[in-house]
C-alpha cells in the first residue's frame, strides 16, 4: 500500500490523484483484460458446444452405421443358409437324375443284351436252318447225276 504525504488539510493531492489514477489504469486493464477473456470464455463455449453437438451427430451416425453393419450380417448370414439349402436340393436333384438316368440306362442295357442274345440264337437256329437246305439242295444236285435221261 502506498503512502501519502500529509500537507495541510490533509494528505498531498496530487499524490493521491495519481494513486488514483494508476488505480484506475489498472482496474480498467483488468476489466478490459476481463472483457477479452470473457469474450474468448464465449467463443471457446460456443466452440464446446457446436463440438458436442457435432459428436452427438456422428455418435448418431455411428449406431446407426453398427445397426446397419450388424443388419447385413444377418442378412448375409440368412443369404448363406439360403444358397446351402438350394445347393442341397440342387445337388439332390443331381444325385436323384444320375441315379434315375443310371437305373434307365442298365435297363435300356439289359433289354439291348437280352435282344443282342435272341438275336444270336435266331441266328443260330437260321444257320442251322440254313446248312440243312444247303445240304439237302447238295443232295438234290447229287442225285441229278444219278438219274437217267431218257
Amino acid at each position: 500500500m502506498e503512502k501519502f504525504n500529509y500537507e495541510t488539510n490533509g494528505y498531498n493531492r496530487r499524490e493521491v490523484n495519481n494513486f488514483i489514477e494508476d488505480v484506475i489504469n489498472q482496474t480498467s486493464g483488468i476489466v478490459k483484460k476481463y472483457s477479452e477473456q470473457k469474450e474468448t470464455i464465449k467463443n471457446q463455449k460456443d466452440e464446446i458446444d457446436n463440438l458436442k453437438a457435432k459428436l452427438d451427430y456422428y455418435i448418431g451416425i455411428e449406431s446407426k452405421l453398427k445397426e446397419s453393419i450388424e443388419r447385413e450380417k444377418i442378412n448375409s448370414n440368412q443369404m448363406k443358409a439360403l444358397a446351402r439349402r438350394e445347393a442341397d436340393i440342387i445337388v439332390d436333384d443331381a444325385k436323384n437324375s444320375a441315379s434315375r438316368i443310371v437305373n434307365e440306362s442298365l435297363l435300356r442295357a439289359e433289354e439291348i443284351d437280352s435282344r443282342t442274345r435272341i438275336a444270336e440264337r435266331n441266328l443260330k437256329v437260321f444257320k442251322e436252318k440254313m446248312n440243312i437246305v444247303i445240304e439237302q439242295q447238295k443232295a438234290i444236285i447229287d442225285q441229278i447225276d444219278d438219274i437217267e435221261i431218257l
